[in-house]
């Protein structure tokens, strides 16, 4: 590879940097005229971004001019000089304004102004040394340039970990509205529908890796996520979920084996912590079903998660199972009691309470409809039972002390 001269071809005569900085005035009326002329883009920004770009042109150009005028002594320039220089001592402003395609034009529209004057205003002998400046400090402007956006990228990036980490811990510790609203709207949350938590087991990978890799995969299923790895658990909530089973399985390649939960739906982040508390407890609670999907619902382990002392969970299996049967009649009650502690059978249940079969399977048929659990399978039948008995217990704690 070729290395770059430590010294002009020829040194640029004191005549030559005293023309350039002569010329100076008409050089940046120039590029801000060719600015106008050449970059439509340009002349459609609000004036104050005009003038701001403009200021970095001019900067440019007196820096070119200044470096010029001391070529012999500071040919190696330095890239934290010209970062210094040409954006001043907060470069990262001009990242969130305008975007590295803008500002390599502005600075390229100022070397092709300089390239194209300069043999005009220096003598012949120094045309080839003014040439080389121009190469020169456009490669140390492109440096410069680069690493502008790449500390402010890193530094954004840095900064948007930070936000989504506070407003996933909101989240999860169940913060205010108020709270959850204005960190939300400072990590850049747009879902407005179809938001849940999962919780499960991280997979192996570096954070930074998993993390690279469930958003990856949420971008592809157009789906928004927040990540958090919380020692063993990994906490994600996701938004924009239209279908939560196809969406949560989608999902799961970014956790290790074991169990996967997921709390309900819920259409505003405000309401999040609902889902996530469920998670939680789900999450909590999922060993106690080896057999359980991956991922589960947190619904679906409302028995283990009452066991394992969810509140929740106990009325939830309460107002959602036996009070809709208590309501409907005491038979009901009494068929599904029989019922499951008697092997399931349907002869066997009749006979105990002295009715046809038939009436049975009426019965049945109506608890499901009425619960949404049927008691013709196993873990349904499971289910009704830890109903039945979290529903006397709490009918009994709640009578009058005599």
């Amino acid at each position: 590879m070729n290395s770059w001269p430590t010294k002009f071809p020829r040194p640029i005569s004191t005549e030559a940097k005293a023309a350039v900085r002569a010329h100076l005035g008409e050089l940046k009326t120039a590029v801000l005229h060719q600015l106008n002329t050449a970059l439509p883009w340009f002349r459609e920004l609000p004036a104050n971004q005009r003038a701001s770009l403009g200021q970095i042109a001019q900067q440019g150009l007196s820096t070119f001019a200044d470096w010029f005028e001391h070529t012999e002594k500071t040919v190696q320039t330095s890239v934290q000089g010209v970062l210094l220089s040409v954006f001043g001592n907060a470069p990262s402003e001009l990242s969130r304004t305008v975007s590295l395609q803008q500002a390599v034009q502005v600075l390229r529209t100022v070397l092709q102004v300089v390239e194209a004057q300069l043999p005009a205003i220096v003598a012949d002998a120094d045309k080839a040394g003014a040439r080389y400046a121009v190469v020169f400090y456009s490669r140390e402007i492109a440096f410069a340039l680069a690493e502008v956006y790449a500390r402010a990228a890193e530094t954004r990036g840095s900064w948007d970990a930070r936000l989504e980490a506070l407003l996933l811990d909101s989240i999860l510790a169940g913060d205010r509205a108020d709270e959850i609203r204005s960190r939300a709207a400072a990590a850049g949350w747009k879902s407005t529908h179809g938001i849940t938590v999962m919780v499960g087991h991280p997979d192996q990978l570096d954070e930074p890796q998993l993390v690279a890799q469930l958003r990856e995969i949420a971008t592809r299923a157009k789906l928004e996520i927040l990540i958090g790895v919380l020692s063993d658990r990994l906490a994600i909530v996701l938004g924009s979920v239209n279908d939560i089973e196809a969406d949560t399985r989608t999902i799961q390649r970014g956790f290790a084996n074991g169990p996967i939960v997921y709390g309900r739906i819920v259409d505003s982040l405000v309401d999040a912590p609902l889902s996530a508390q469920e998670a939680l407890e789900g999450f909590t609670a999922a060993p106690a079903w080896p057999a359980a999907p991956r991922p589960v619902s947190a619904s679906k382990l409302l028995p283990e998660r009452a066991l394992n002392g969810d509140a929740t969970a106990r009325a939830a299996l309460t107002s959602q199972v036996y009070r809709p049967l208590a309501e409907a009649g005491h038979s009901l009650l009494e068929t599904v009691d029989v019922y499951t502690t008697s092997g399931a059978s349907l002869e066997a249940t009749a006979r105990q309470l002295f009715i046809h079969a038939n009436t049975v399977r009426y019965r049945l048929k109506r608890v499901s409809e009425l619960t949404g659990w049927d008691p013709t399978t196993p873990r349904d039948a499971y289910v009704l039972q830890v109903a039945l008995m979290t529903g006397r217990l709490d009918s009994v704690l709640k009578q009058p002390e005599q």
